[in-house]
């Protein structure tokens, strides 16, 4: 059985193709999951919308308390960070993450990167180790395998890999890089393109990418099926 982790970072709250003005992002996230529970209907998936309920942002009462030894923490502190406690949670509990993330300015949303900051946690996702100058921070979450899919959705276009615009595209080498820190390897790519000039080319890549995620969903689950005695 896989555990998901189902996370939207847009504000939009519908679906595009089903909601008007609704995410593209989000079409995709939860097209993933339809088509994941098809076949897995049993698998158990955690759903947090930060488009809806960002994350708190941090502050020096959050990084007190954080940086605080566990055993010395005051009730007070605790309770700063409870939420963060809530979101790492989810993060240990997954072995899959379905990212939907909307590439604004070239980049995620603000929510997106206040989730980031409550999950990556000193004593409960990463270590560290002065004595260890190459590295000295250490994933907390390489125990076992783990996954992220990112889906995300982009006005322009040619800012995939290998895209005439990729060296402006600074969204999902920012999330590897933060999971990657965490203990999070693999990862899979979905994106959307030419939303802000729509027409054929928009719904184009928009079935292009509606192909893909299924095609990712079989692969994935080919992988993880058992093996017959």
């Amino acid at each position: 059985m896989t555990q998901l982790l189902h996370l939207d970072a847009s504000p939009r709250p519908g679906r595009a193709g089903t909601h008007e003005h609704g995410s593209l992002s989000r079409r995709l996230t939860h097209h993933f999951i339809e088509q994941w529970k098809a076949t897995r209907p049993d698998d158990p998936v955690t759903r947090r919308d930060l488009g809806a309920q960002p994350p708190s942002y941090l502050d020096e009462a959050w990084i007190a308390a954080a940086f605080t030894p566990q055993e010395s923490r005051t009730l007070a502190m605790h309770q700063t960070l409870a939420e963060s406690d809530r979101l790492v949670d989810e993060v240990i509990d997954a072995d899959l993450l379905v990212l939907g993330i909307p590439l604004y300015n070239y980049s995620y949303p603000a929510p997106f990167k206040a989730w980031i900051d409550q999950i990556v946690r000193l004593g409960r996702t990463i270590g560290f180790d002065p004595s260890n100058l190459e590295h000295p921070v250490l994933p907390l979450l390489n125990d076992r395998p783990r996954q992220a899919v990112i889906l995300s959705s982009r006005g322009g276009h040619g800012l995939g890999a290998g895209g005439t615009m990729a060296h402006m595209n600074h969204l999902e080498a920012s999330v590897r890089t933060a999971l990657e820190l965490i203990g999070i390897e693999r990862f899979h790519e979905i994106a959307i393109e030419y939303q802000e000039e729509g027409g054929e080319r928009l719904q184009r890549s928009i079935r292009e990418a509606l192909g893909q995620v299924e095609k990712l969903v079989a692969s994935l689950q080919a992988i993880e099926e058992p093996c017959p005695a």
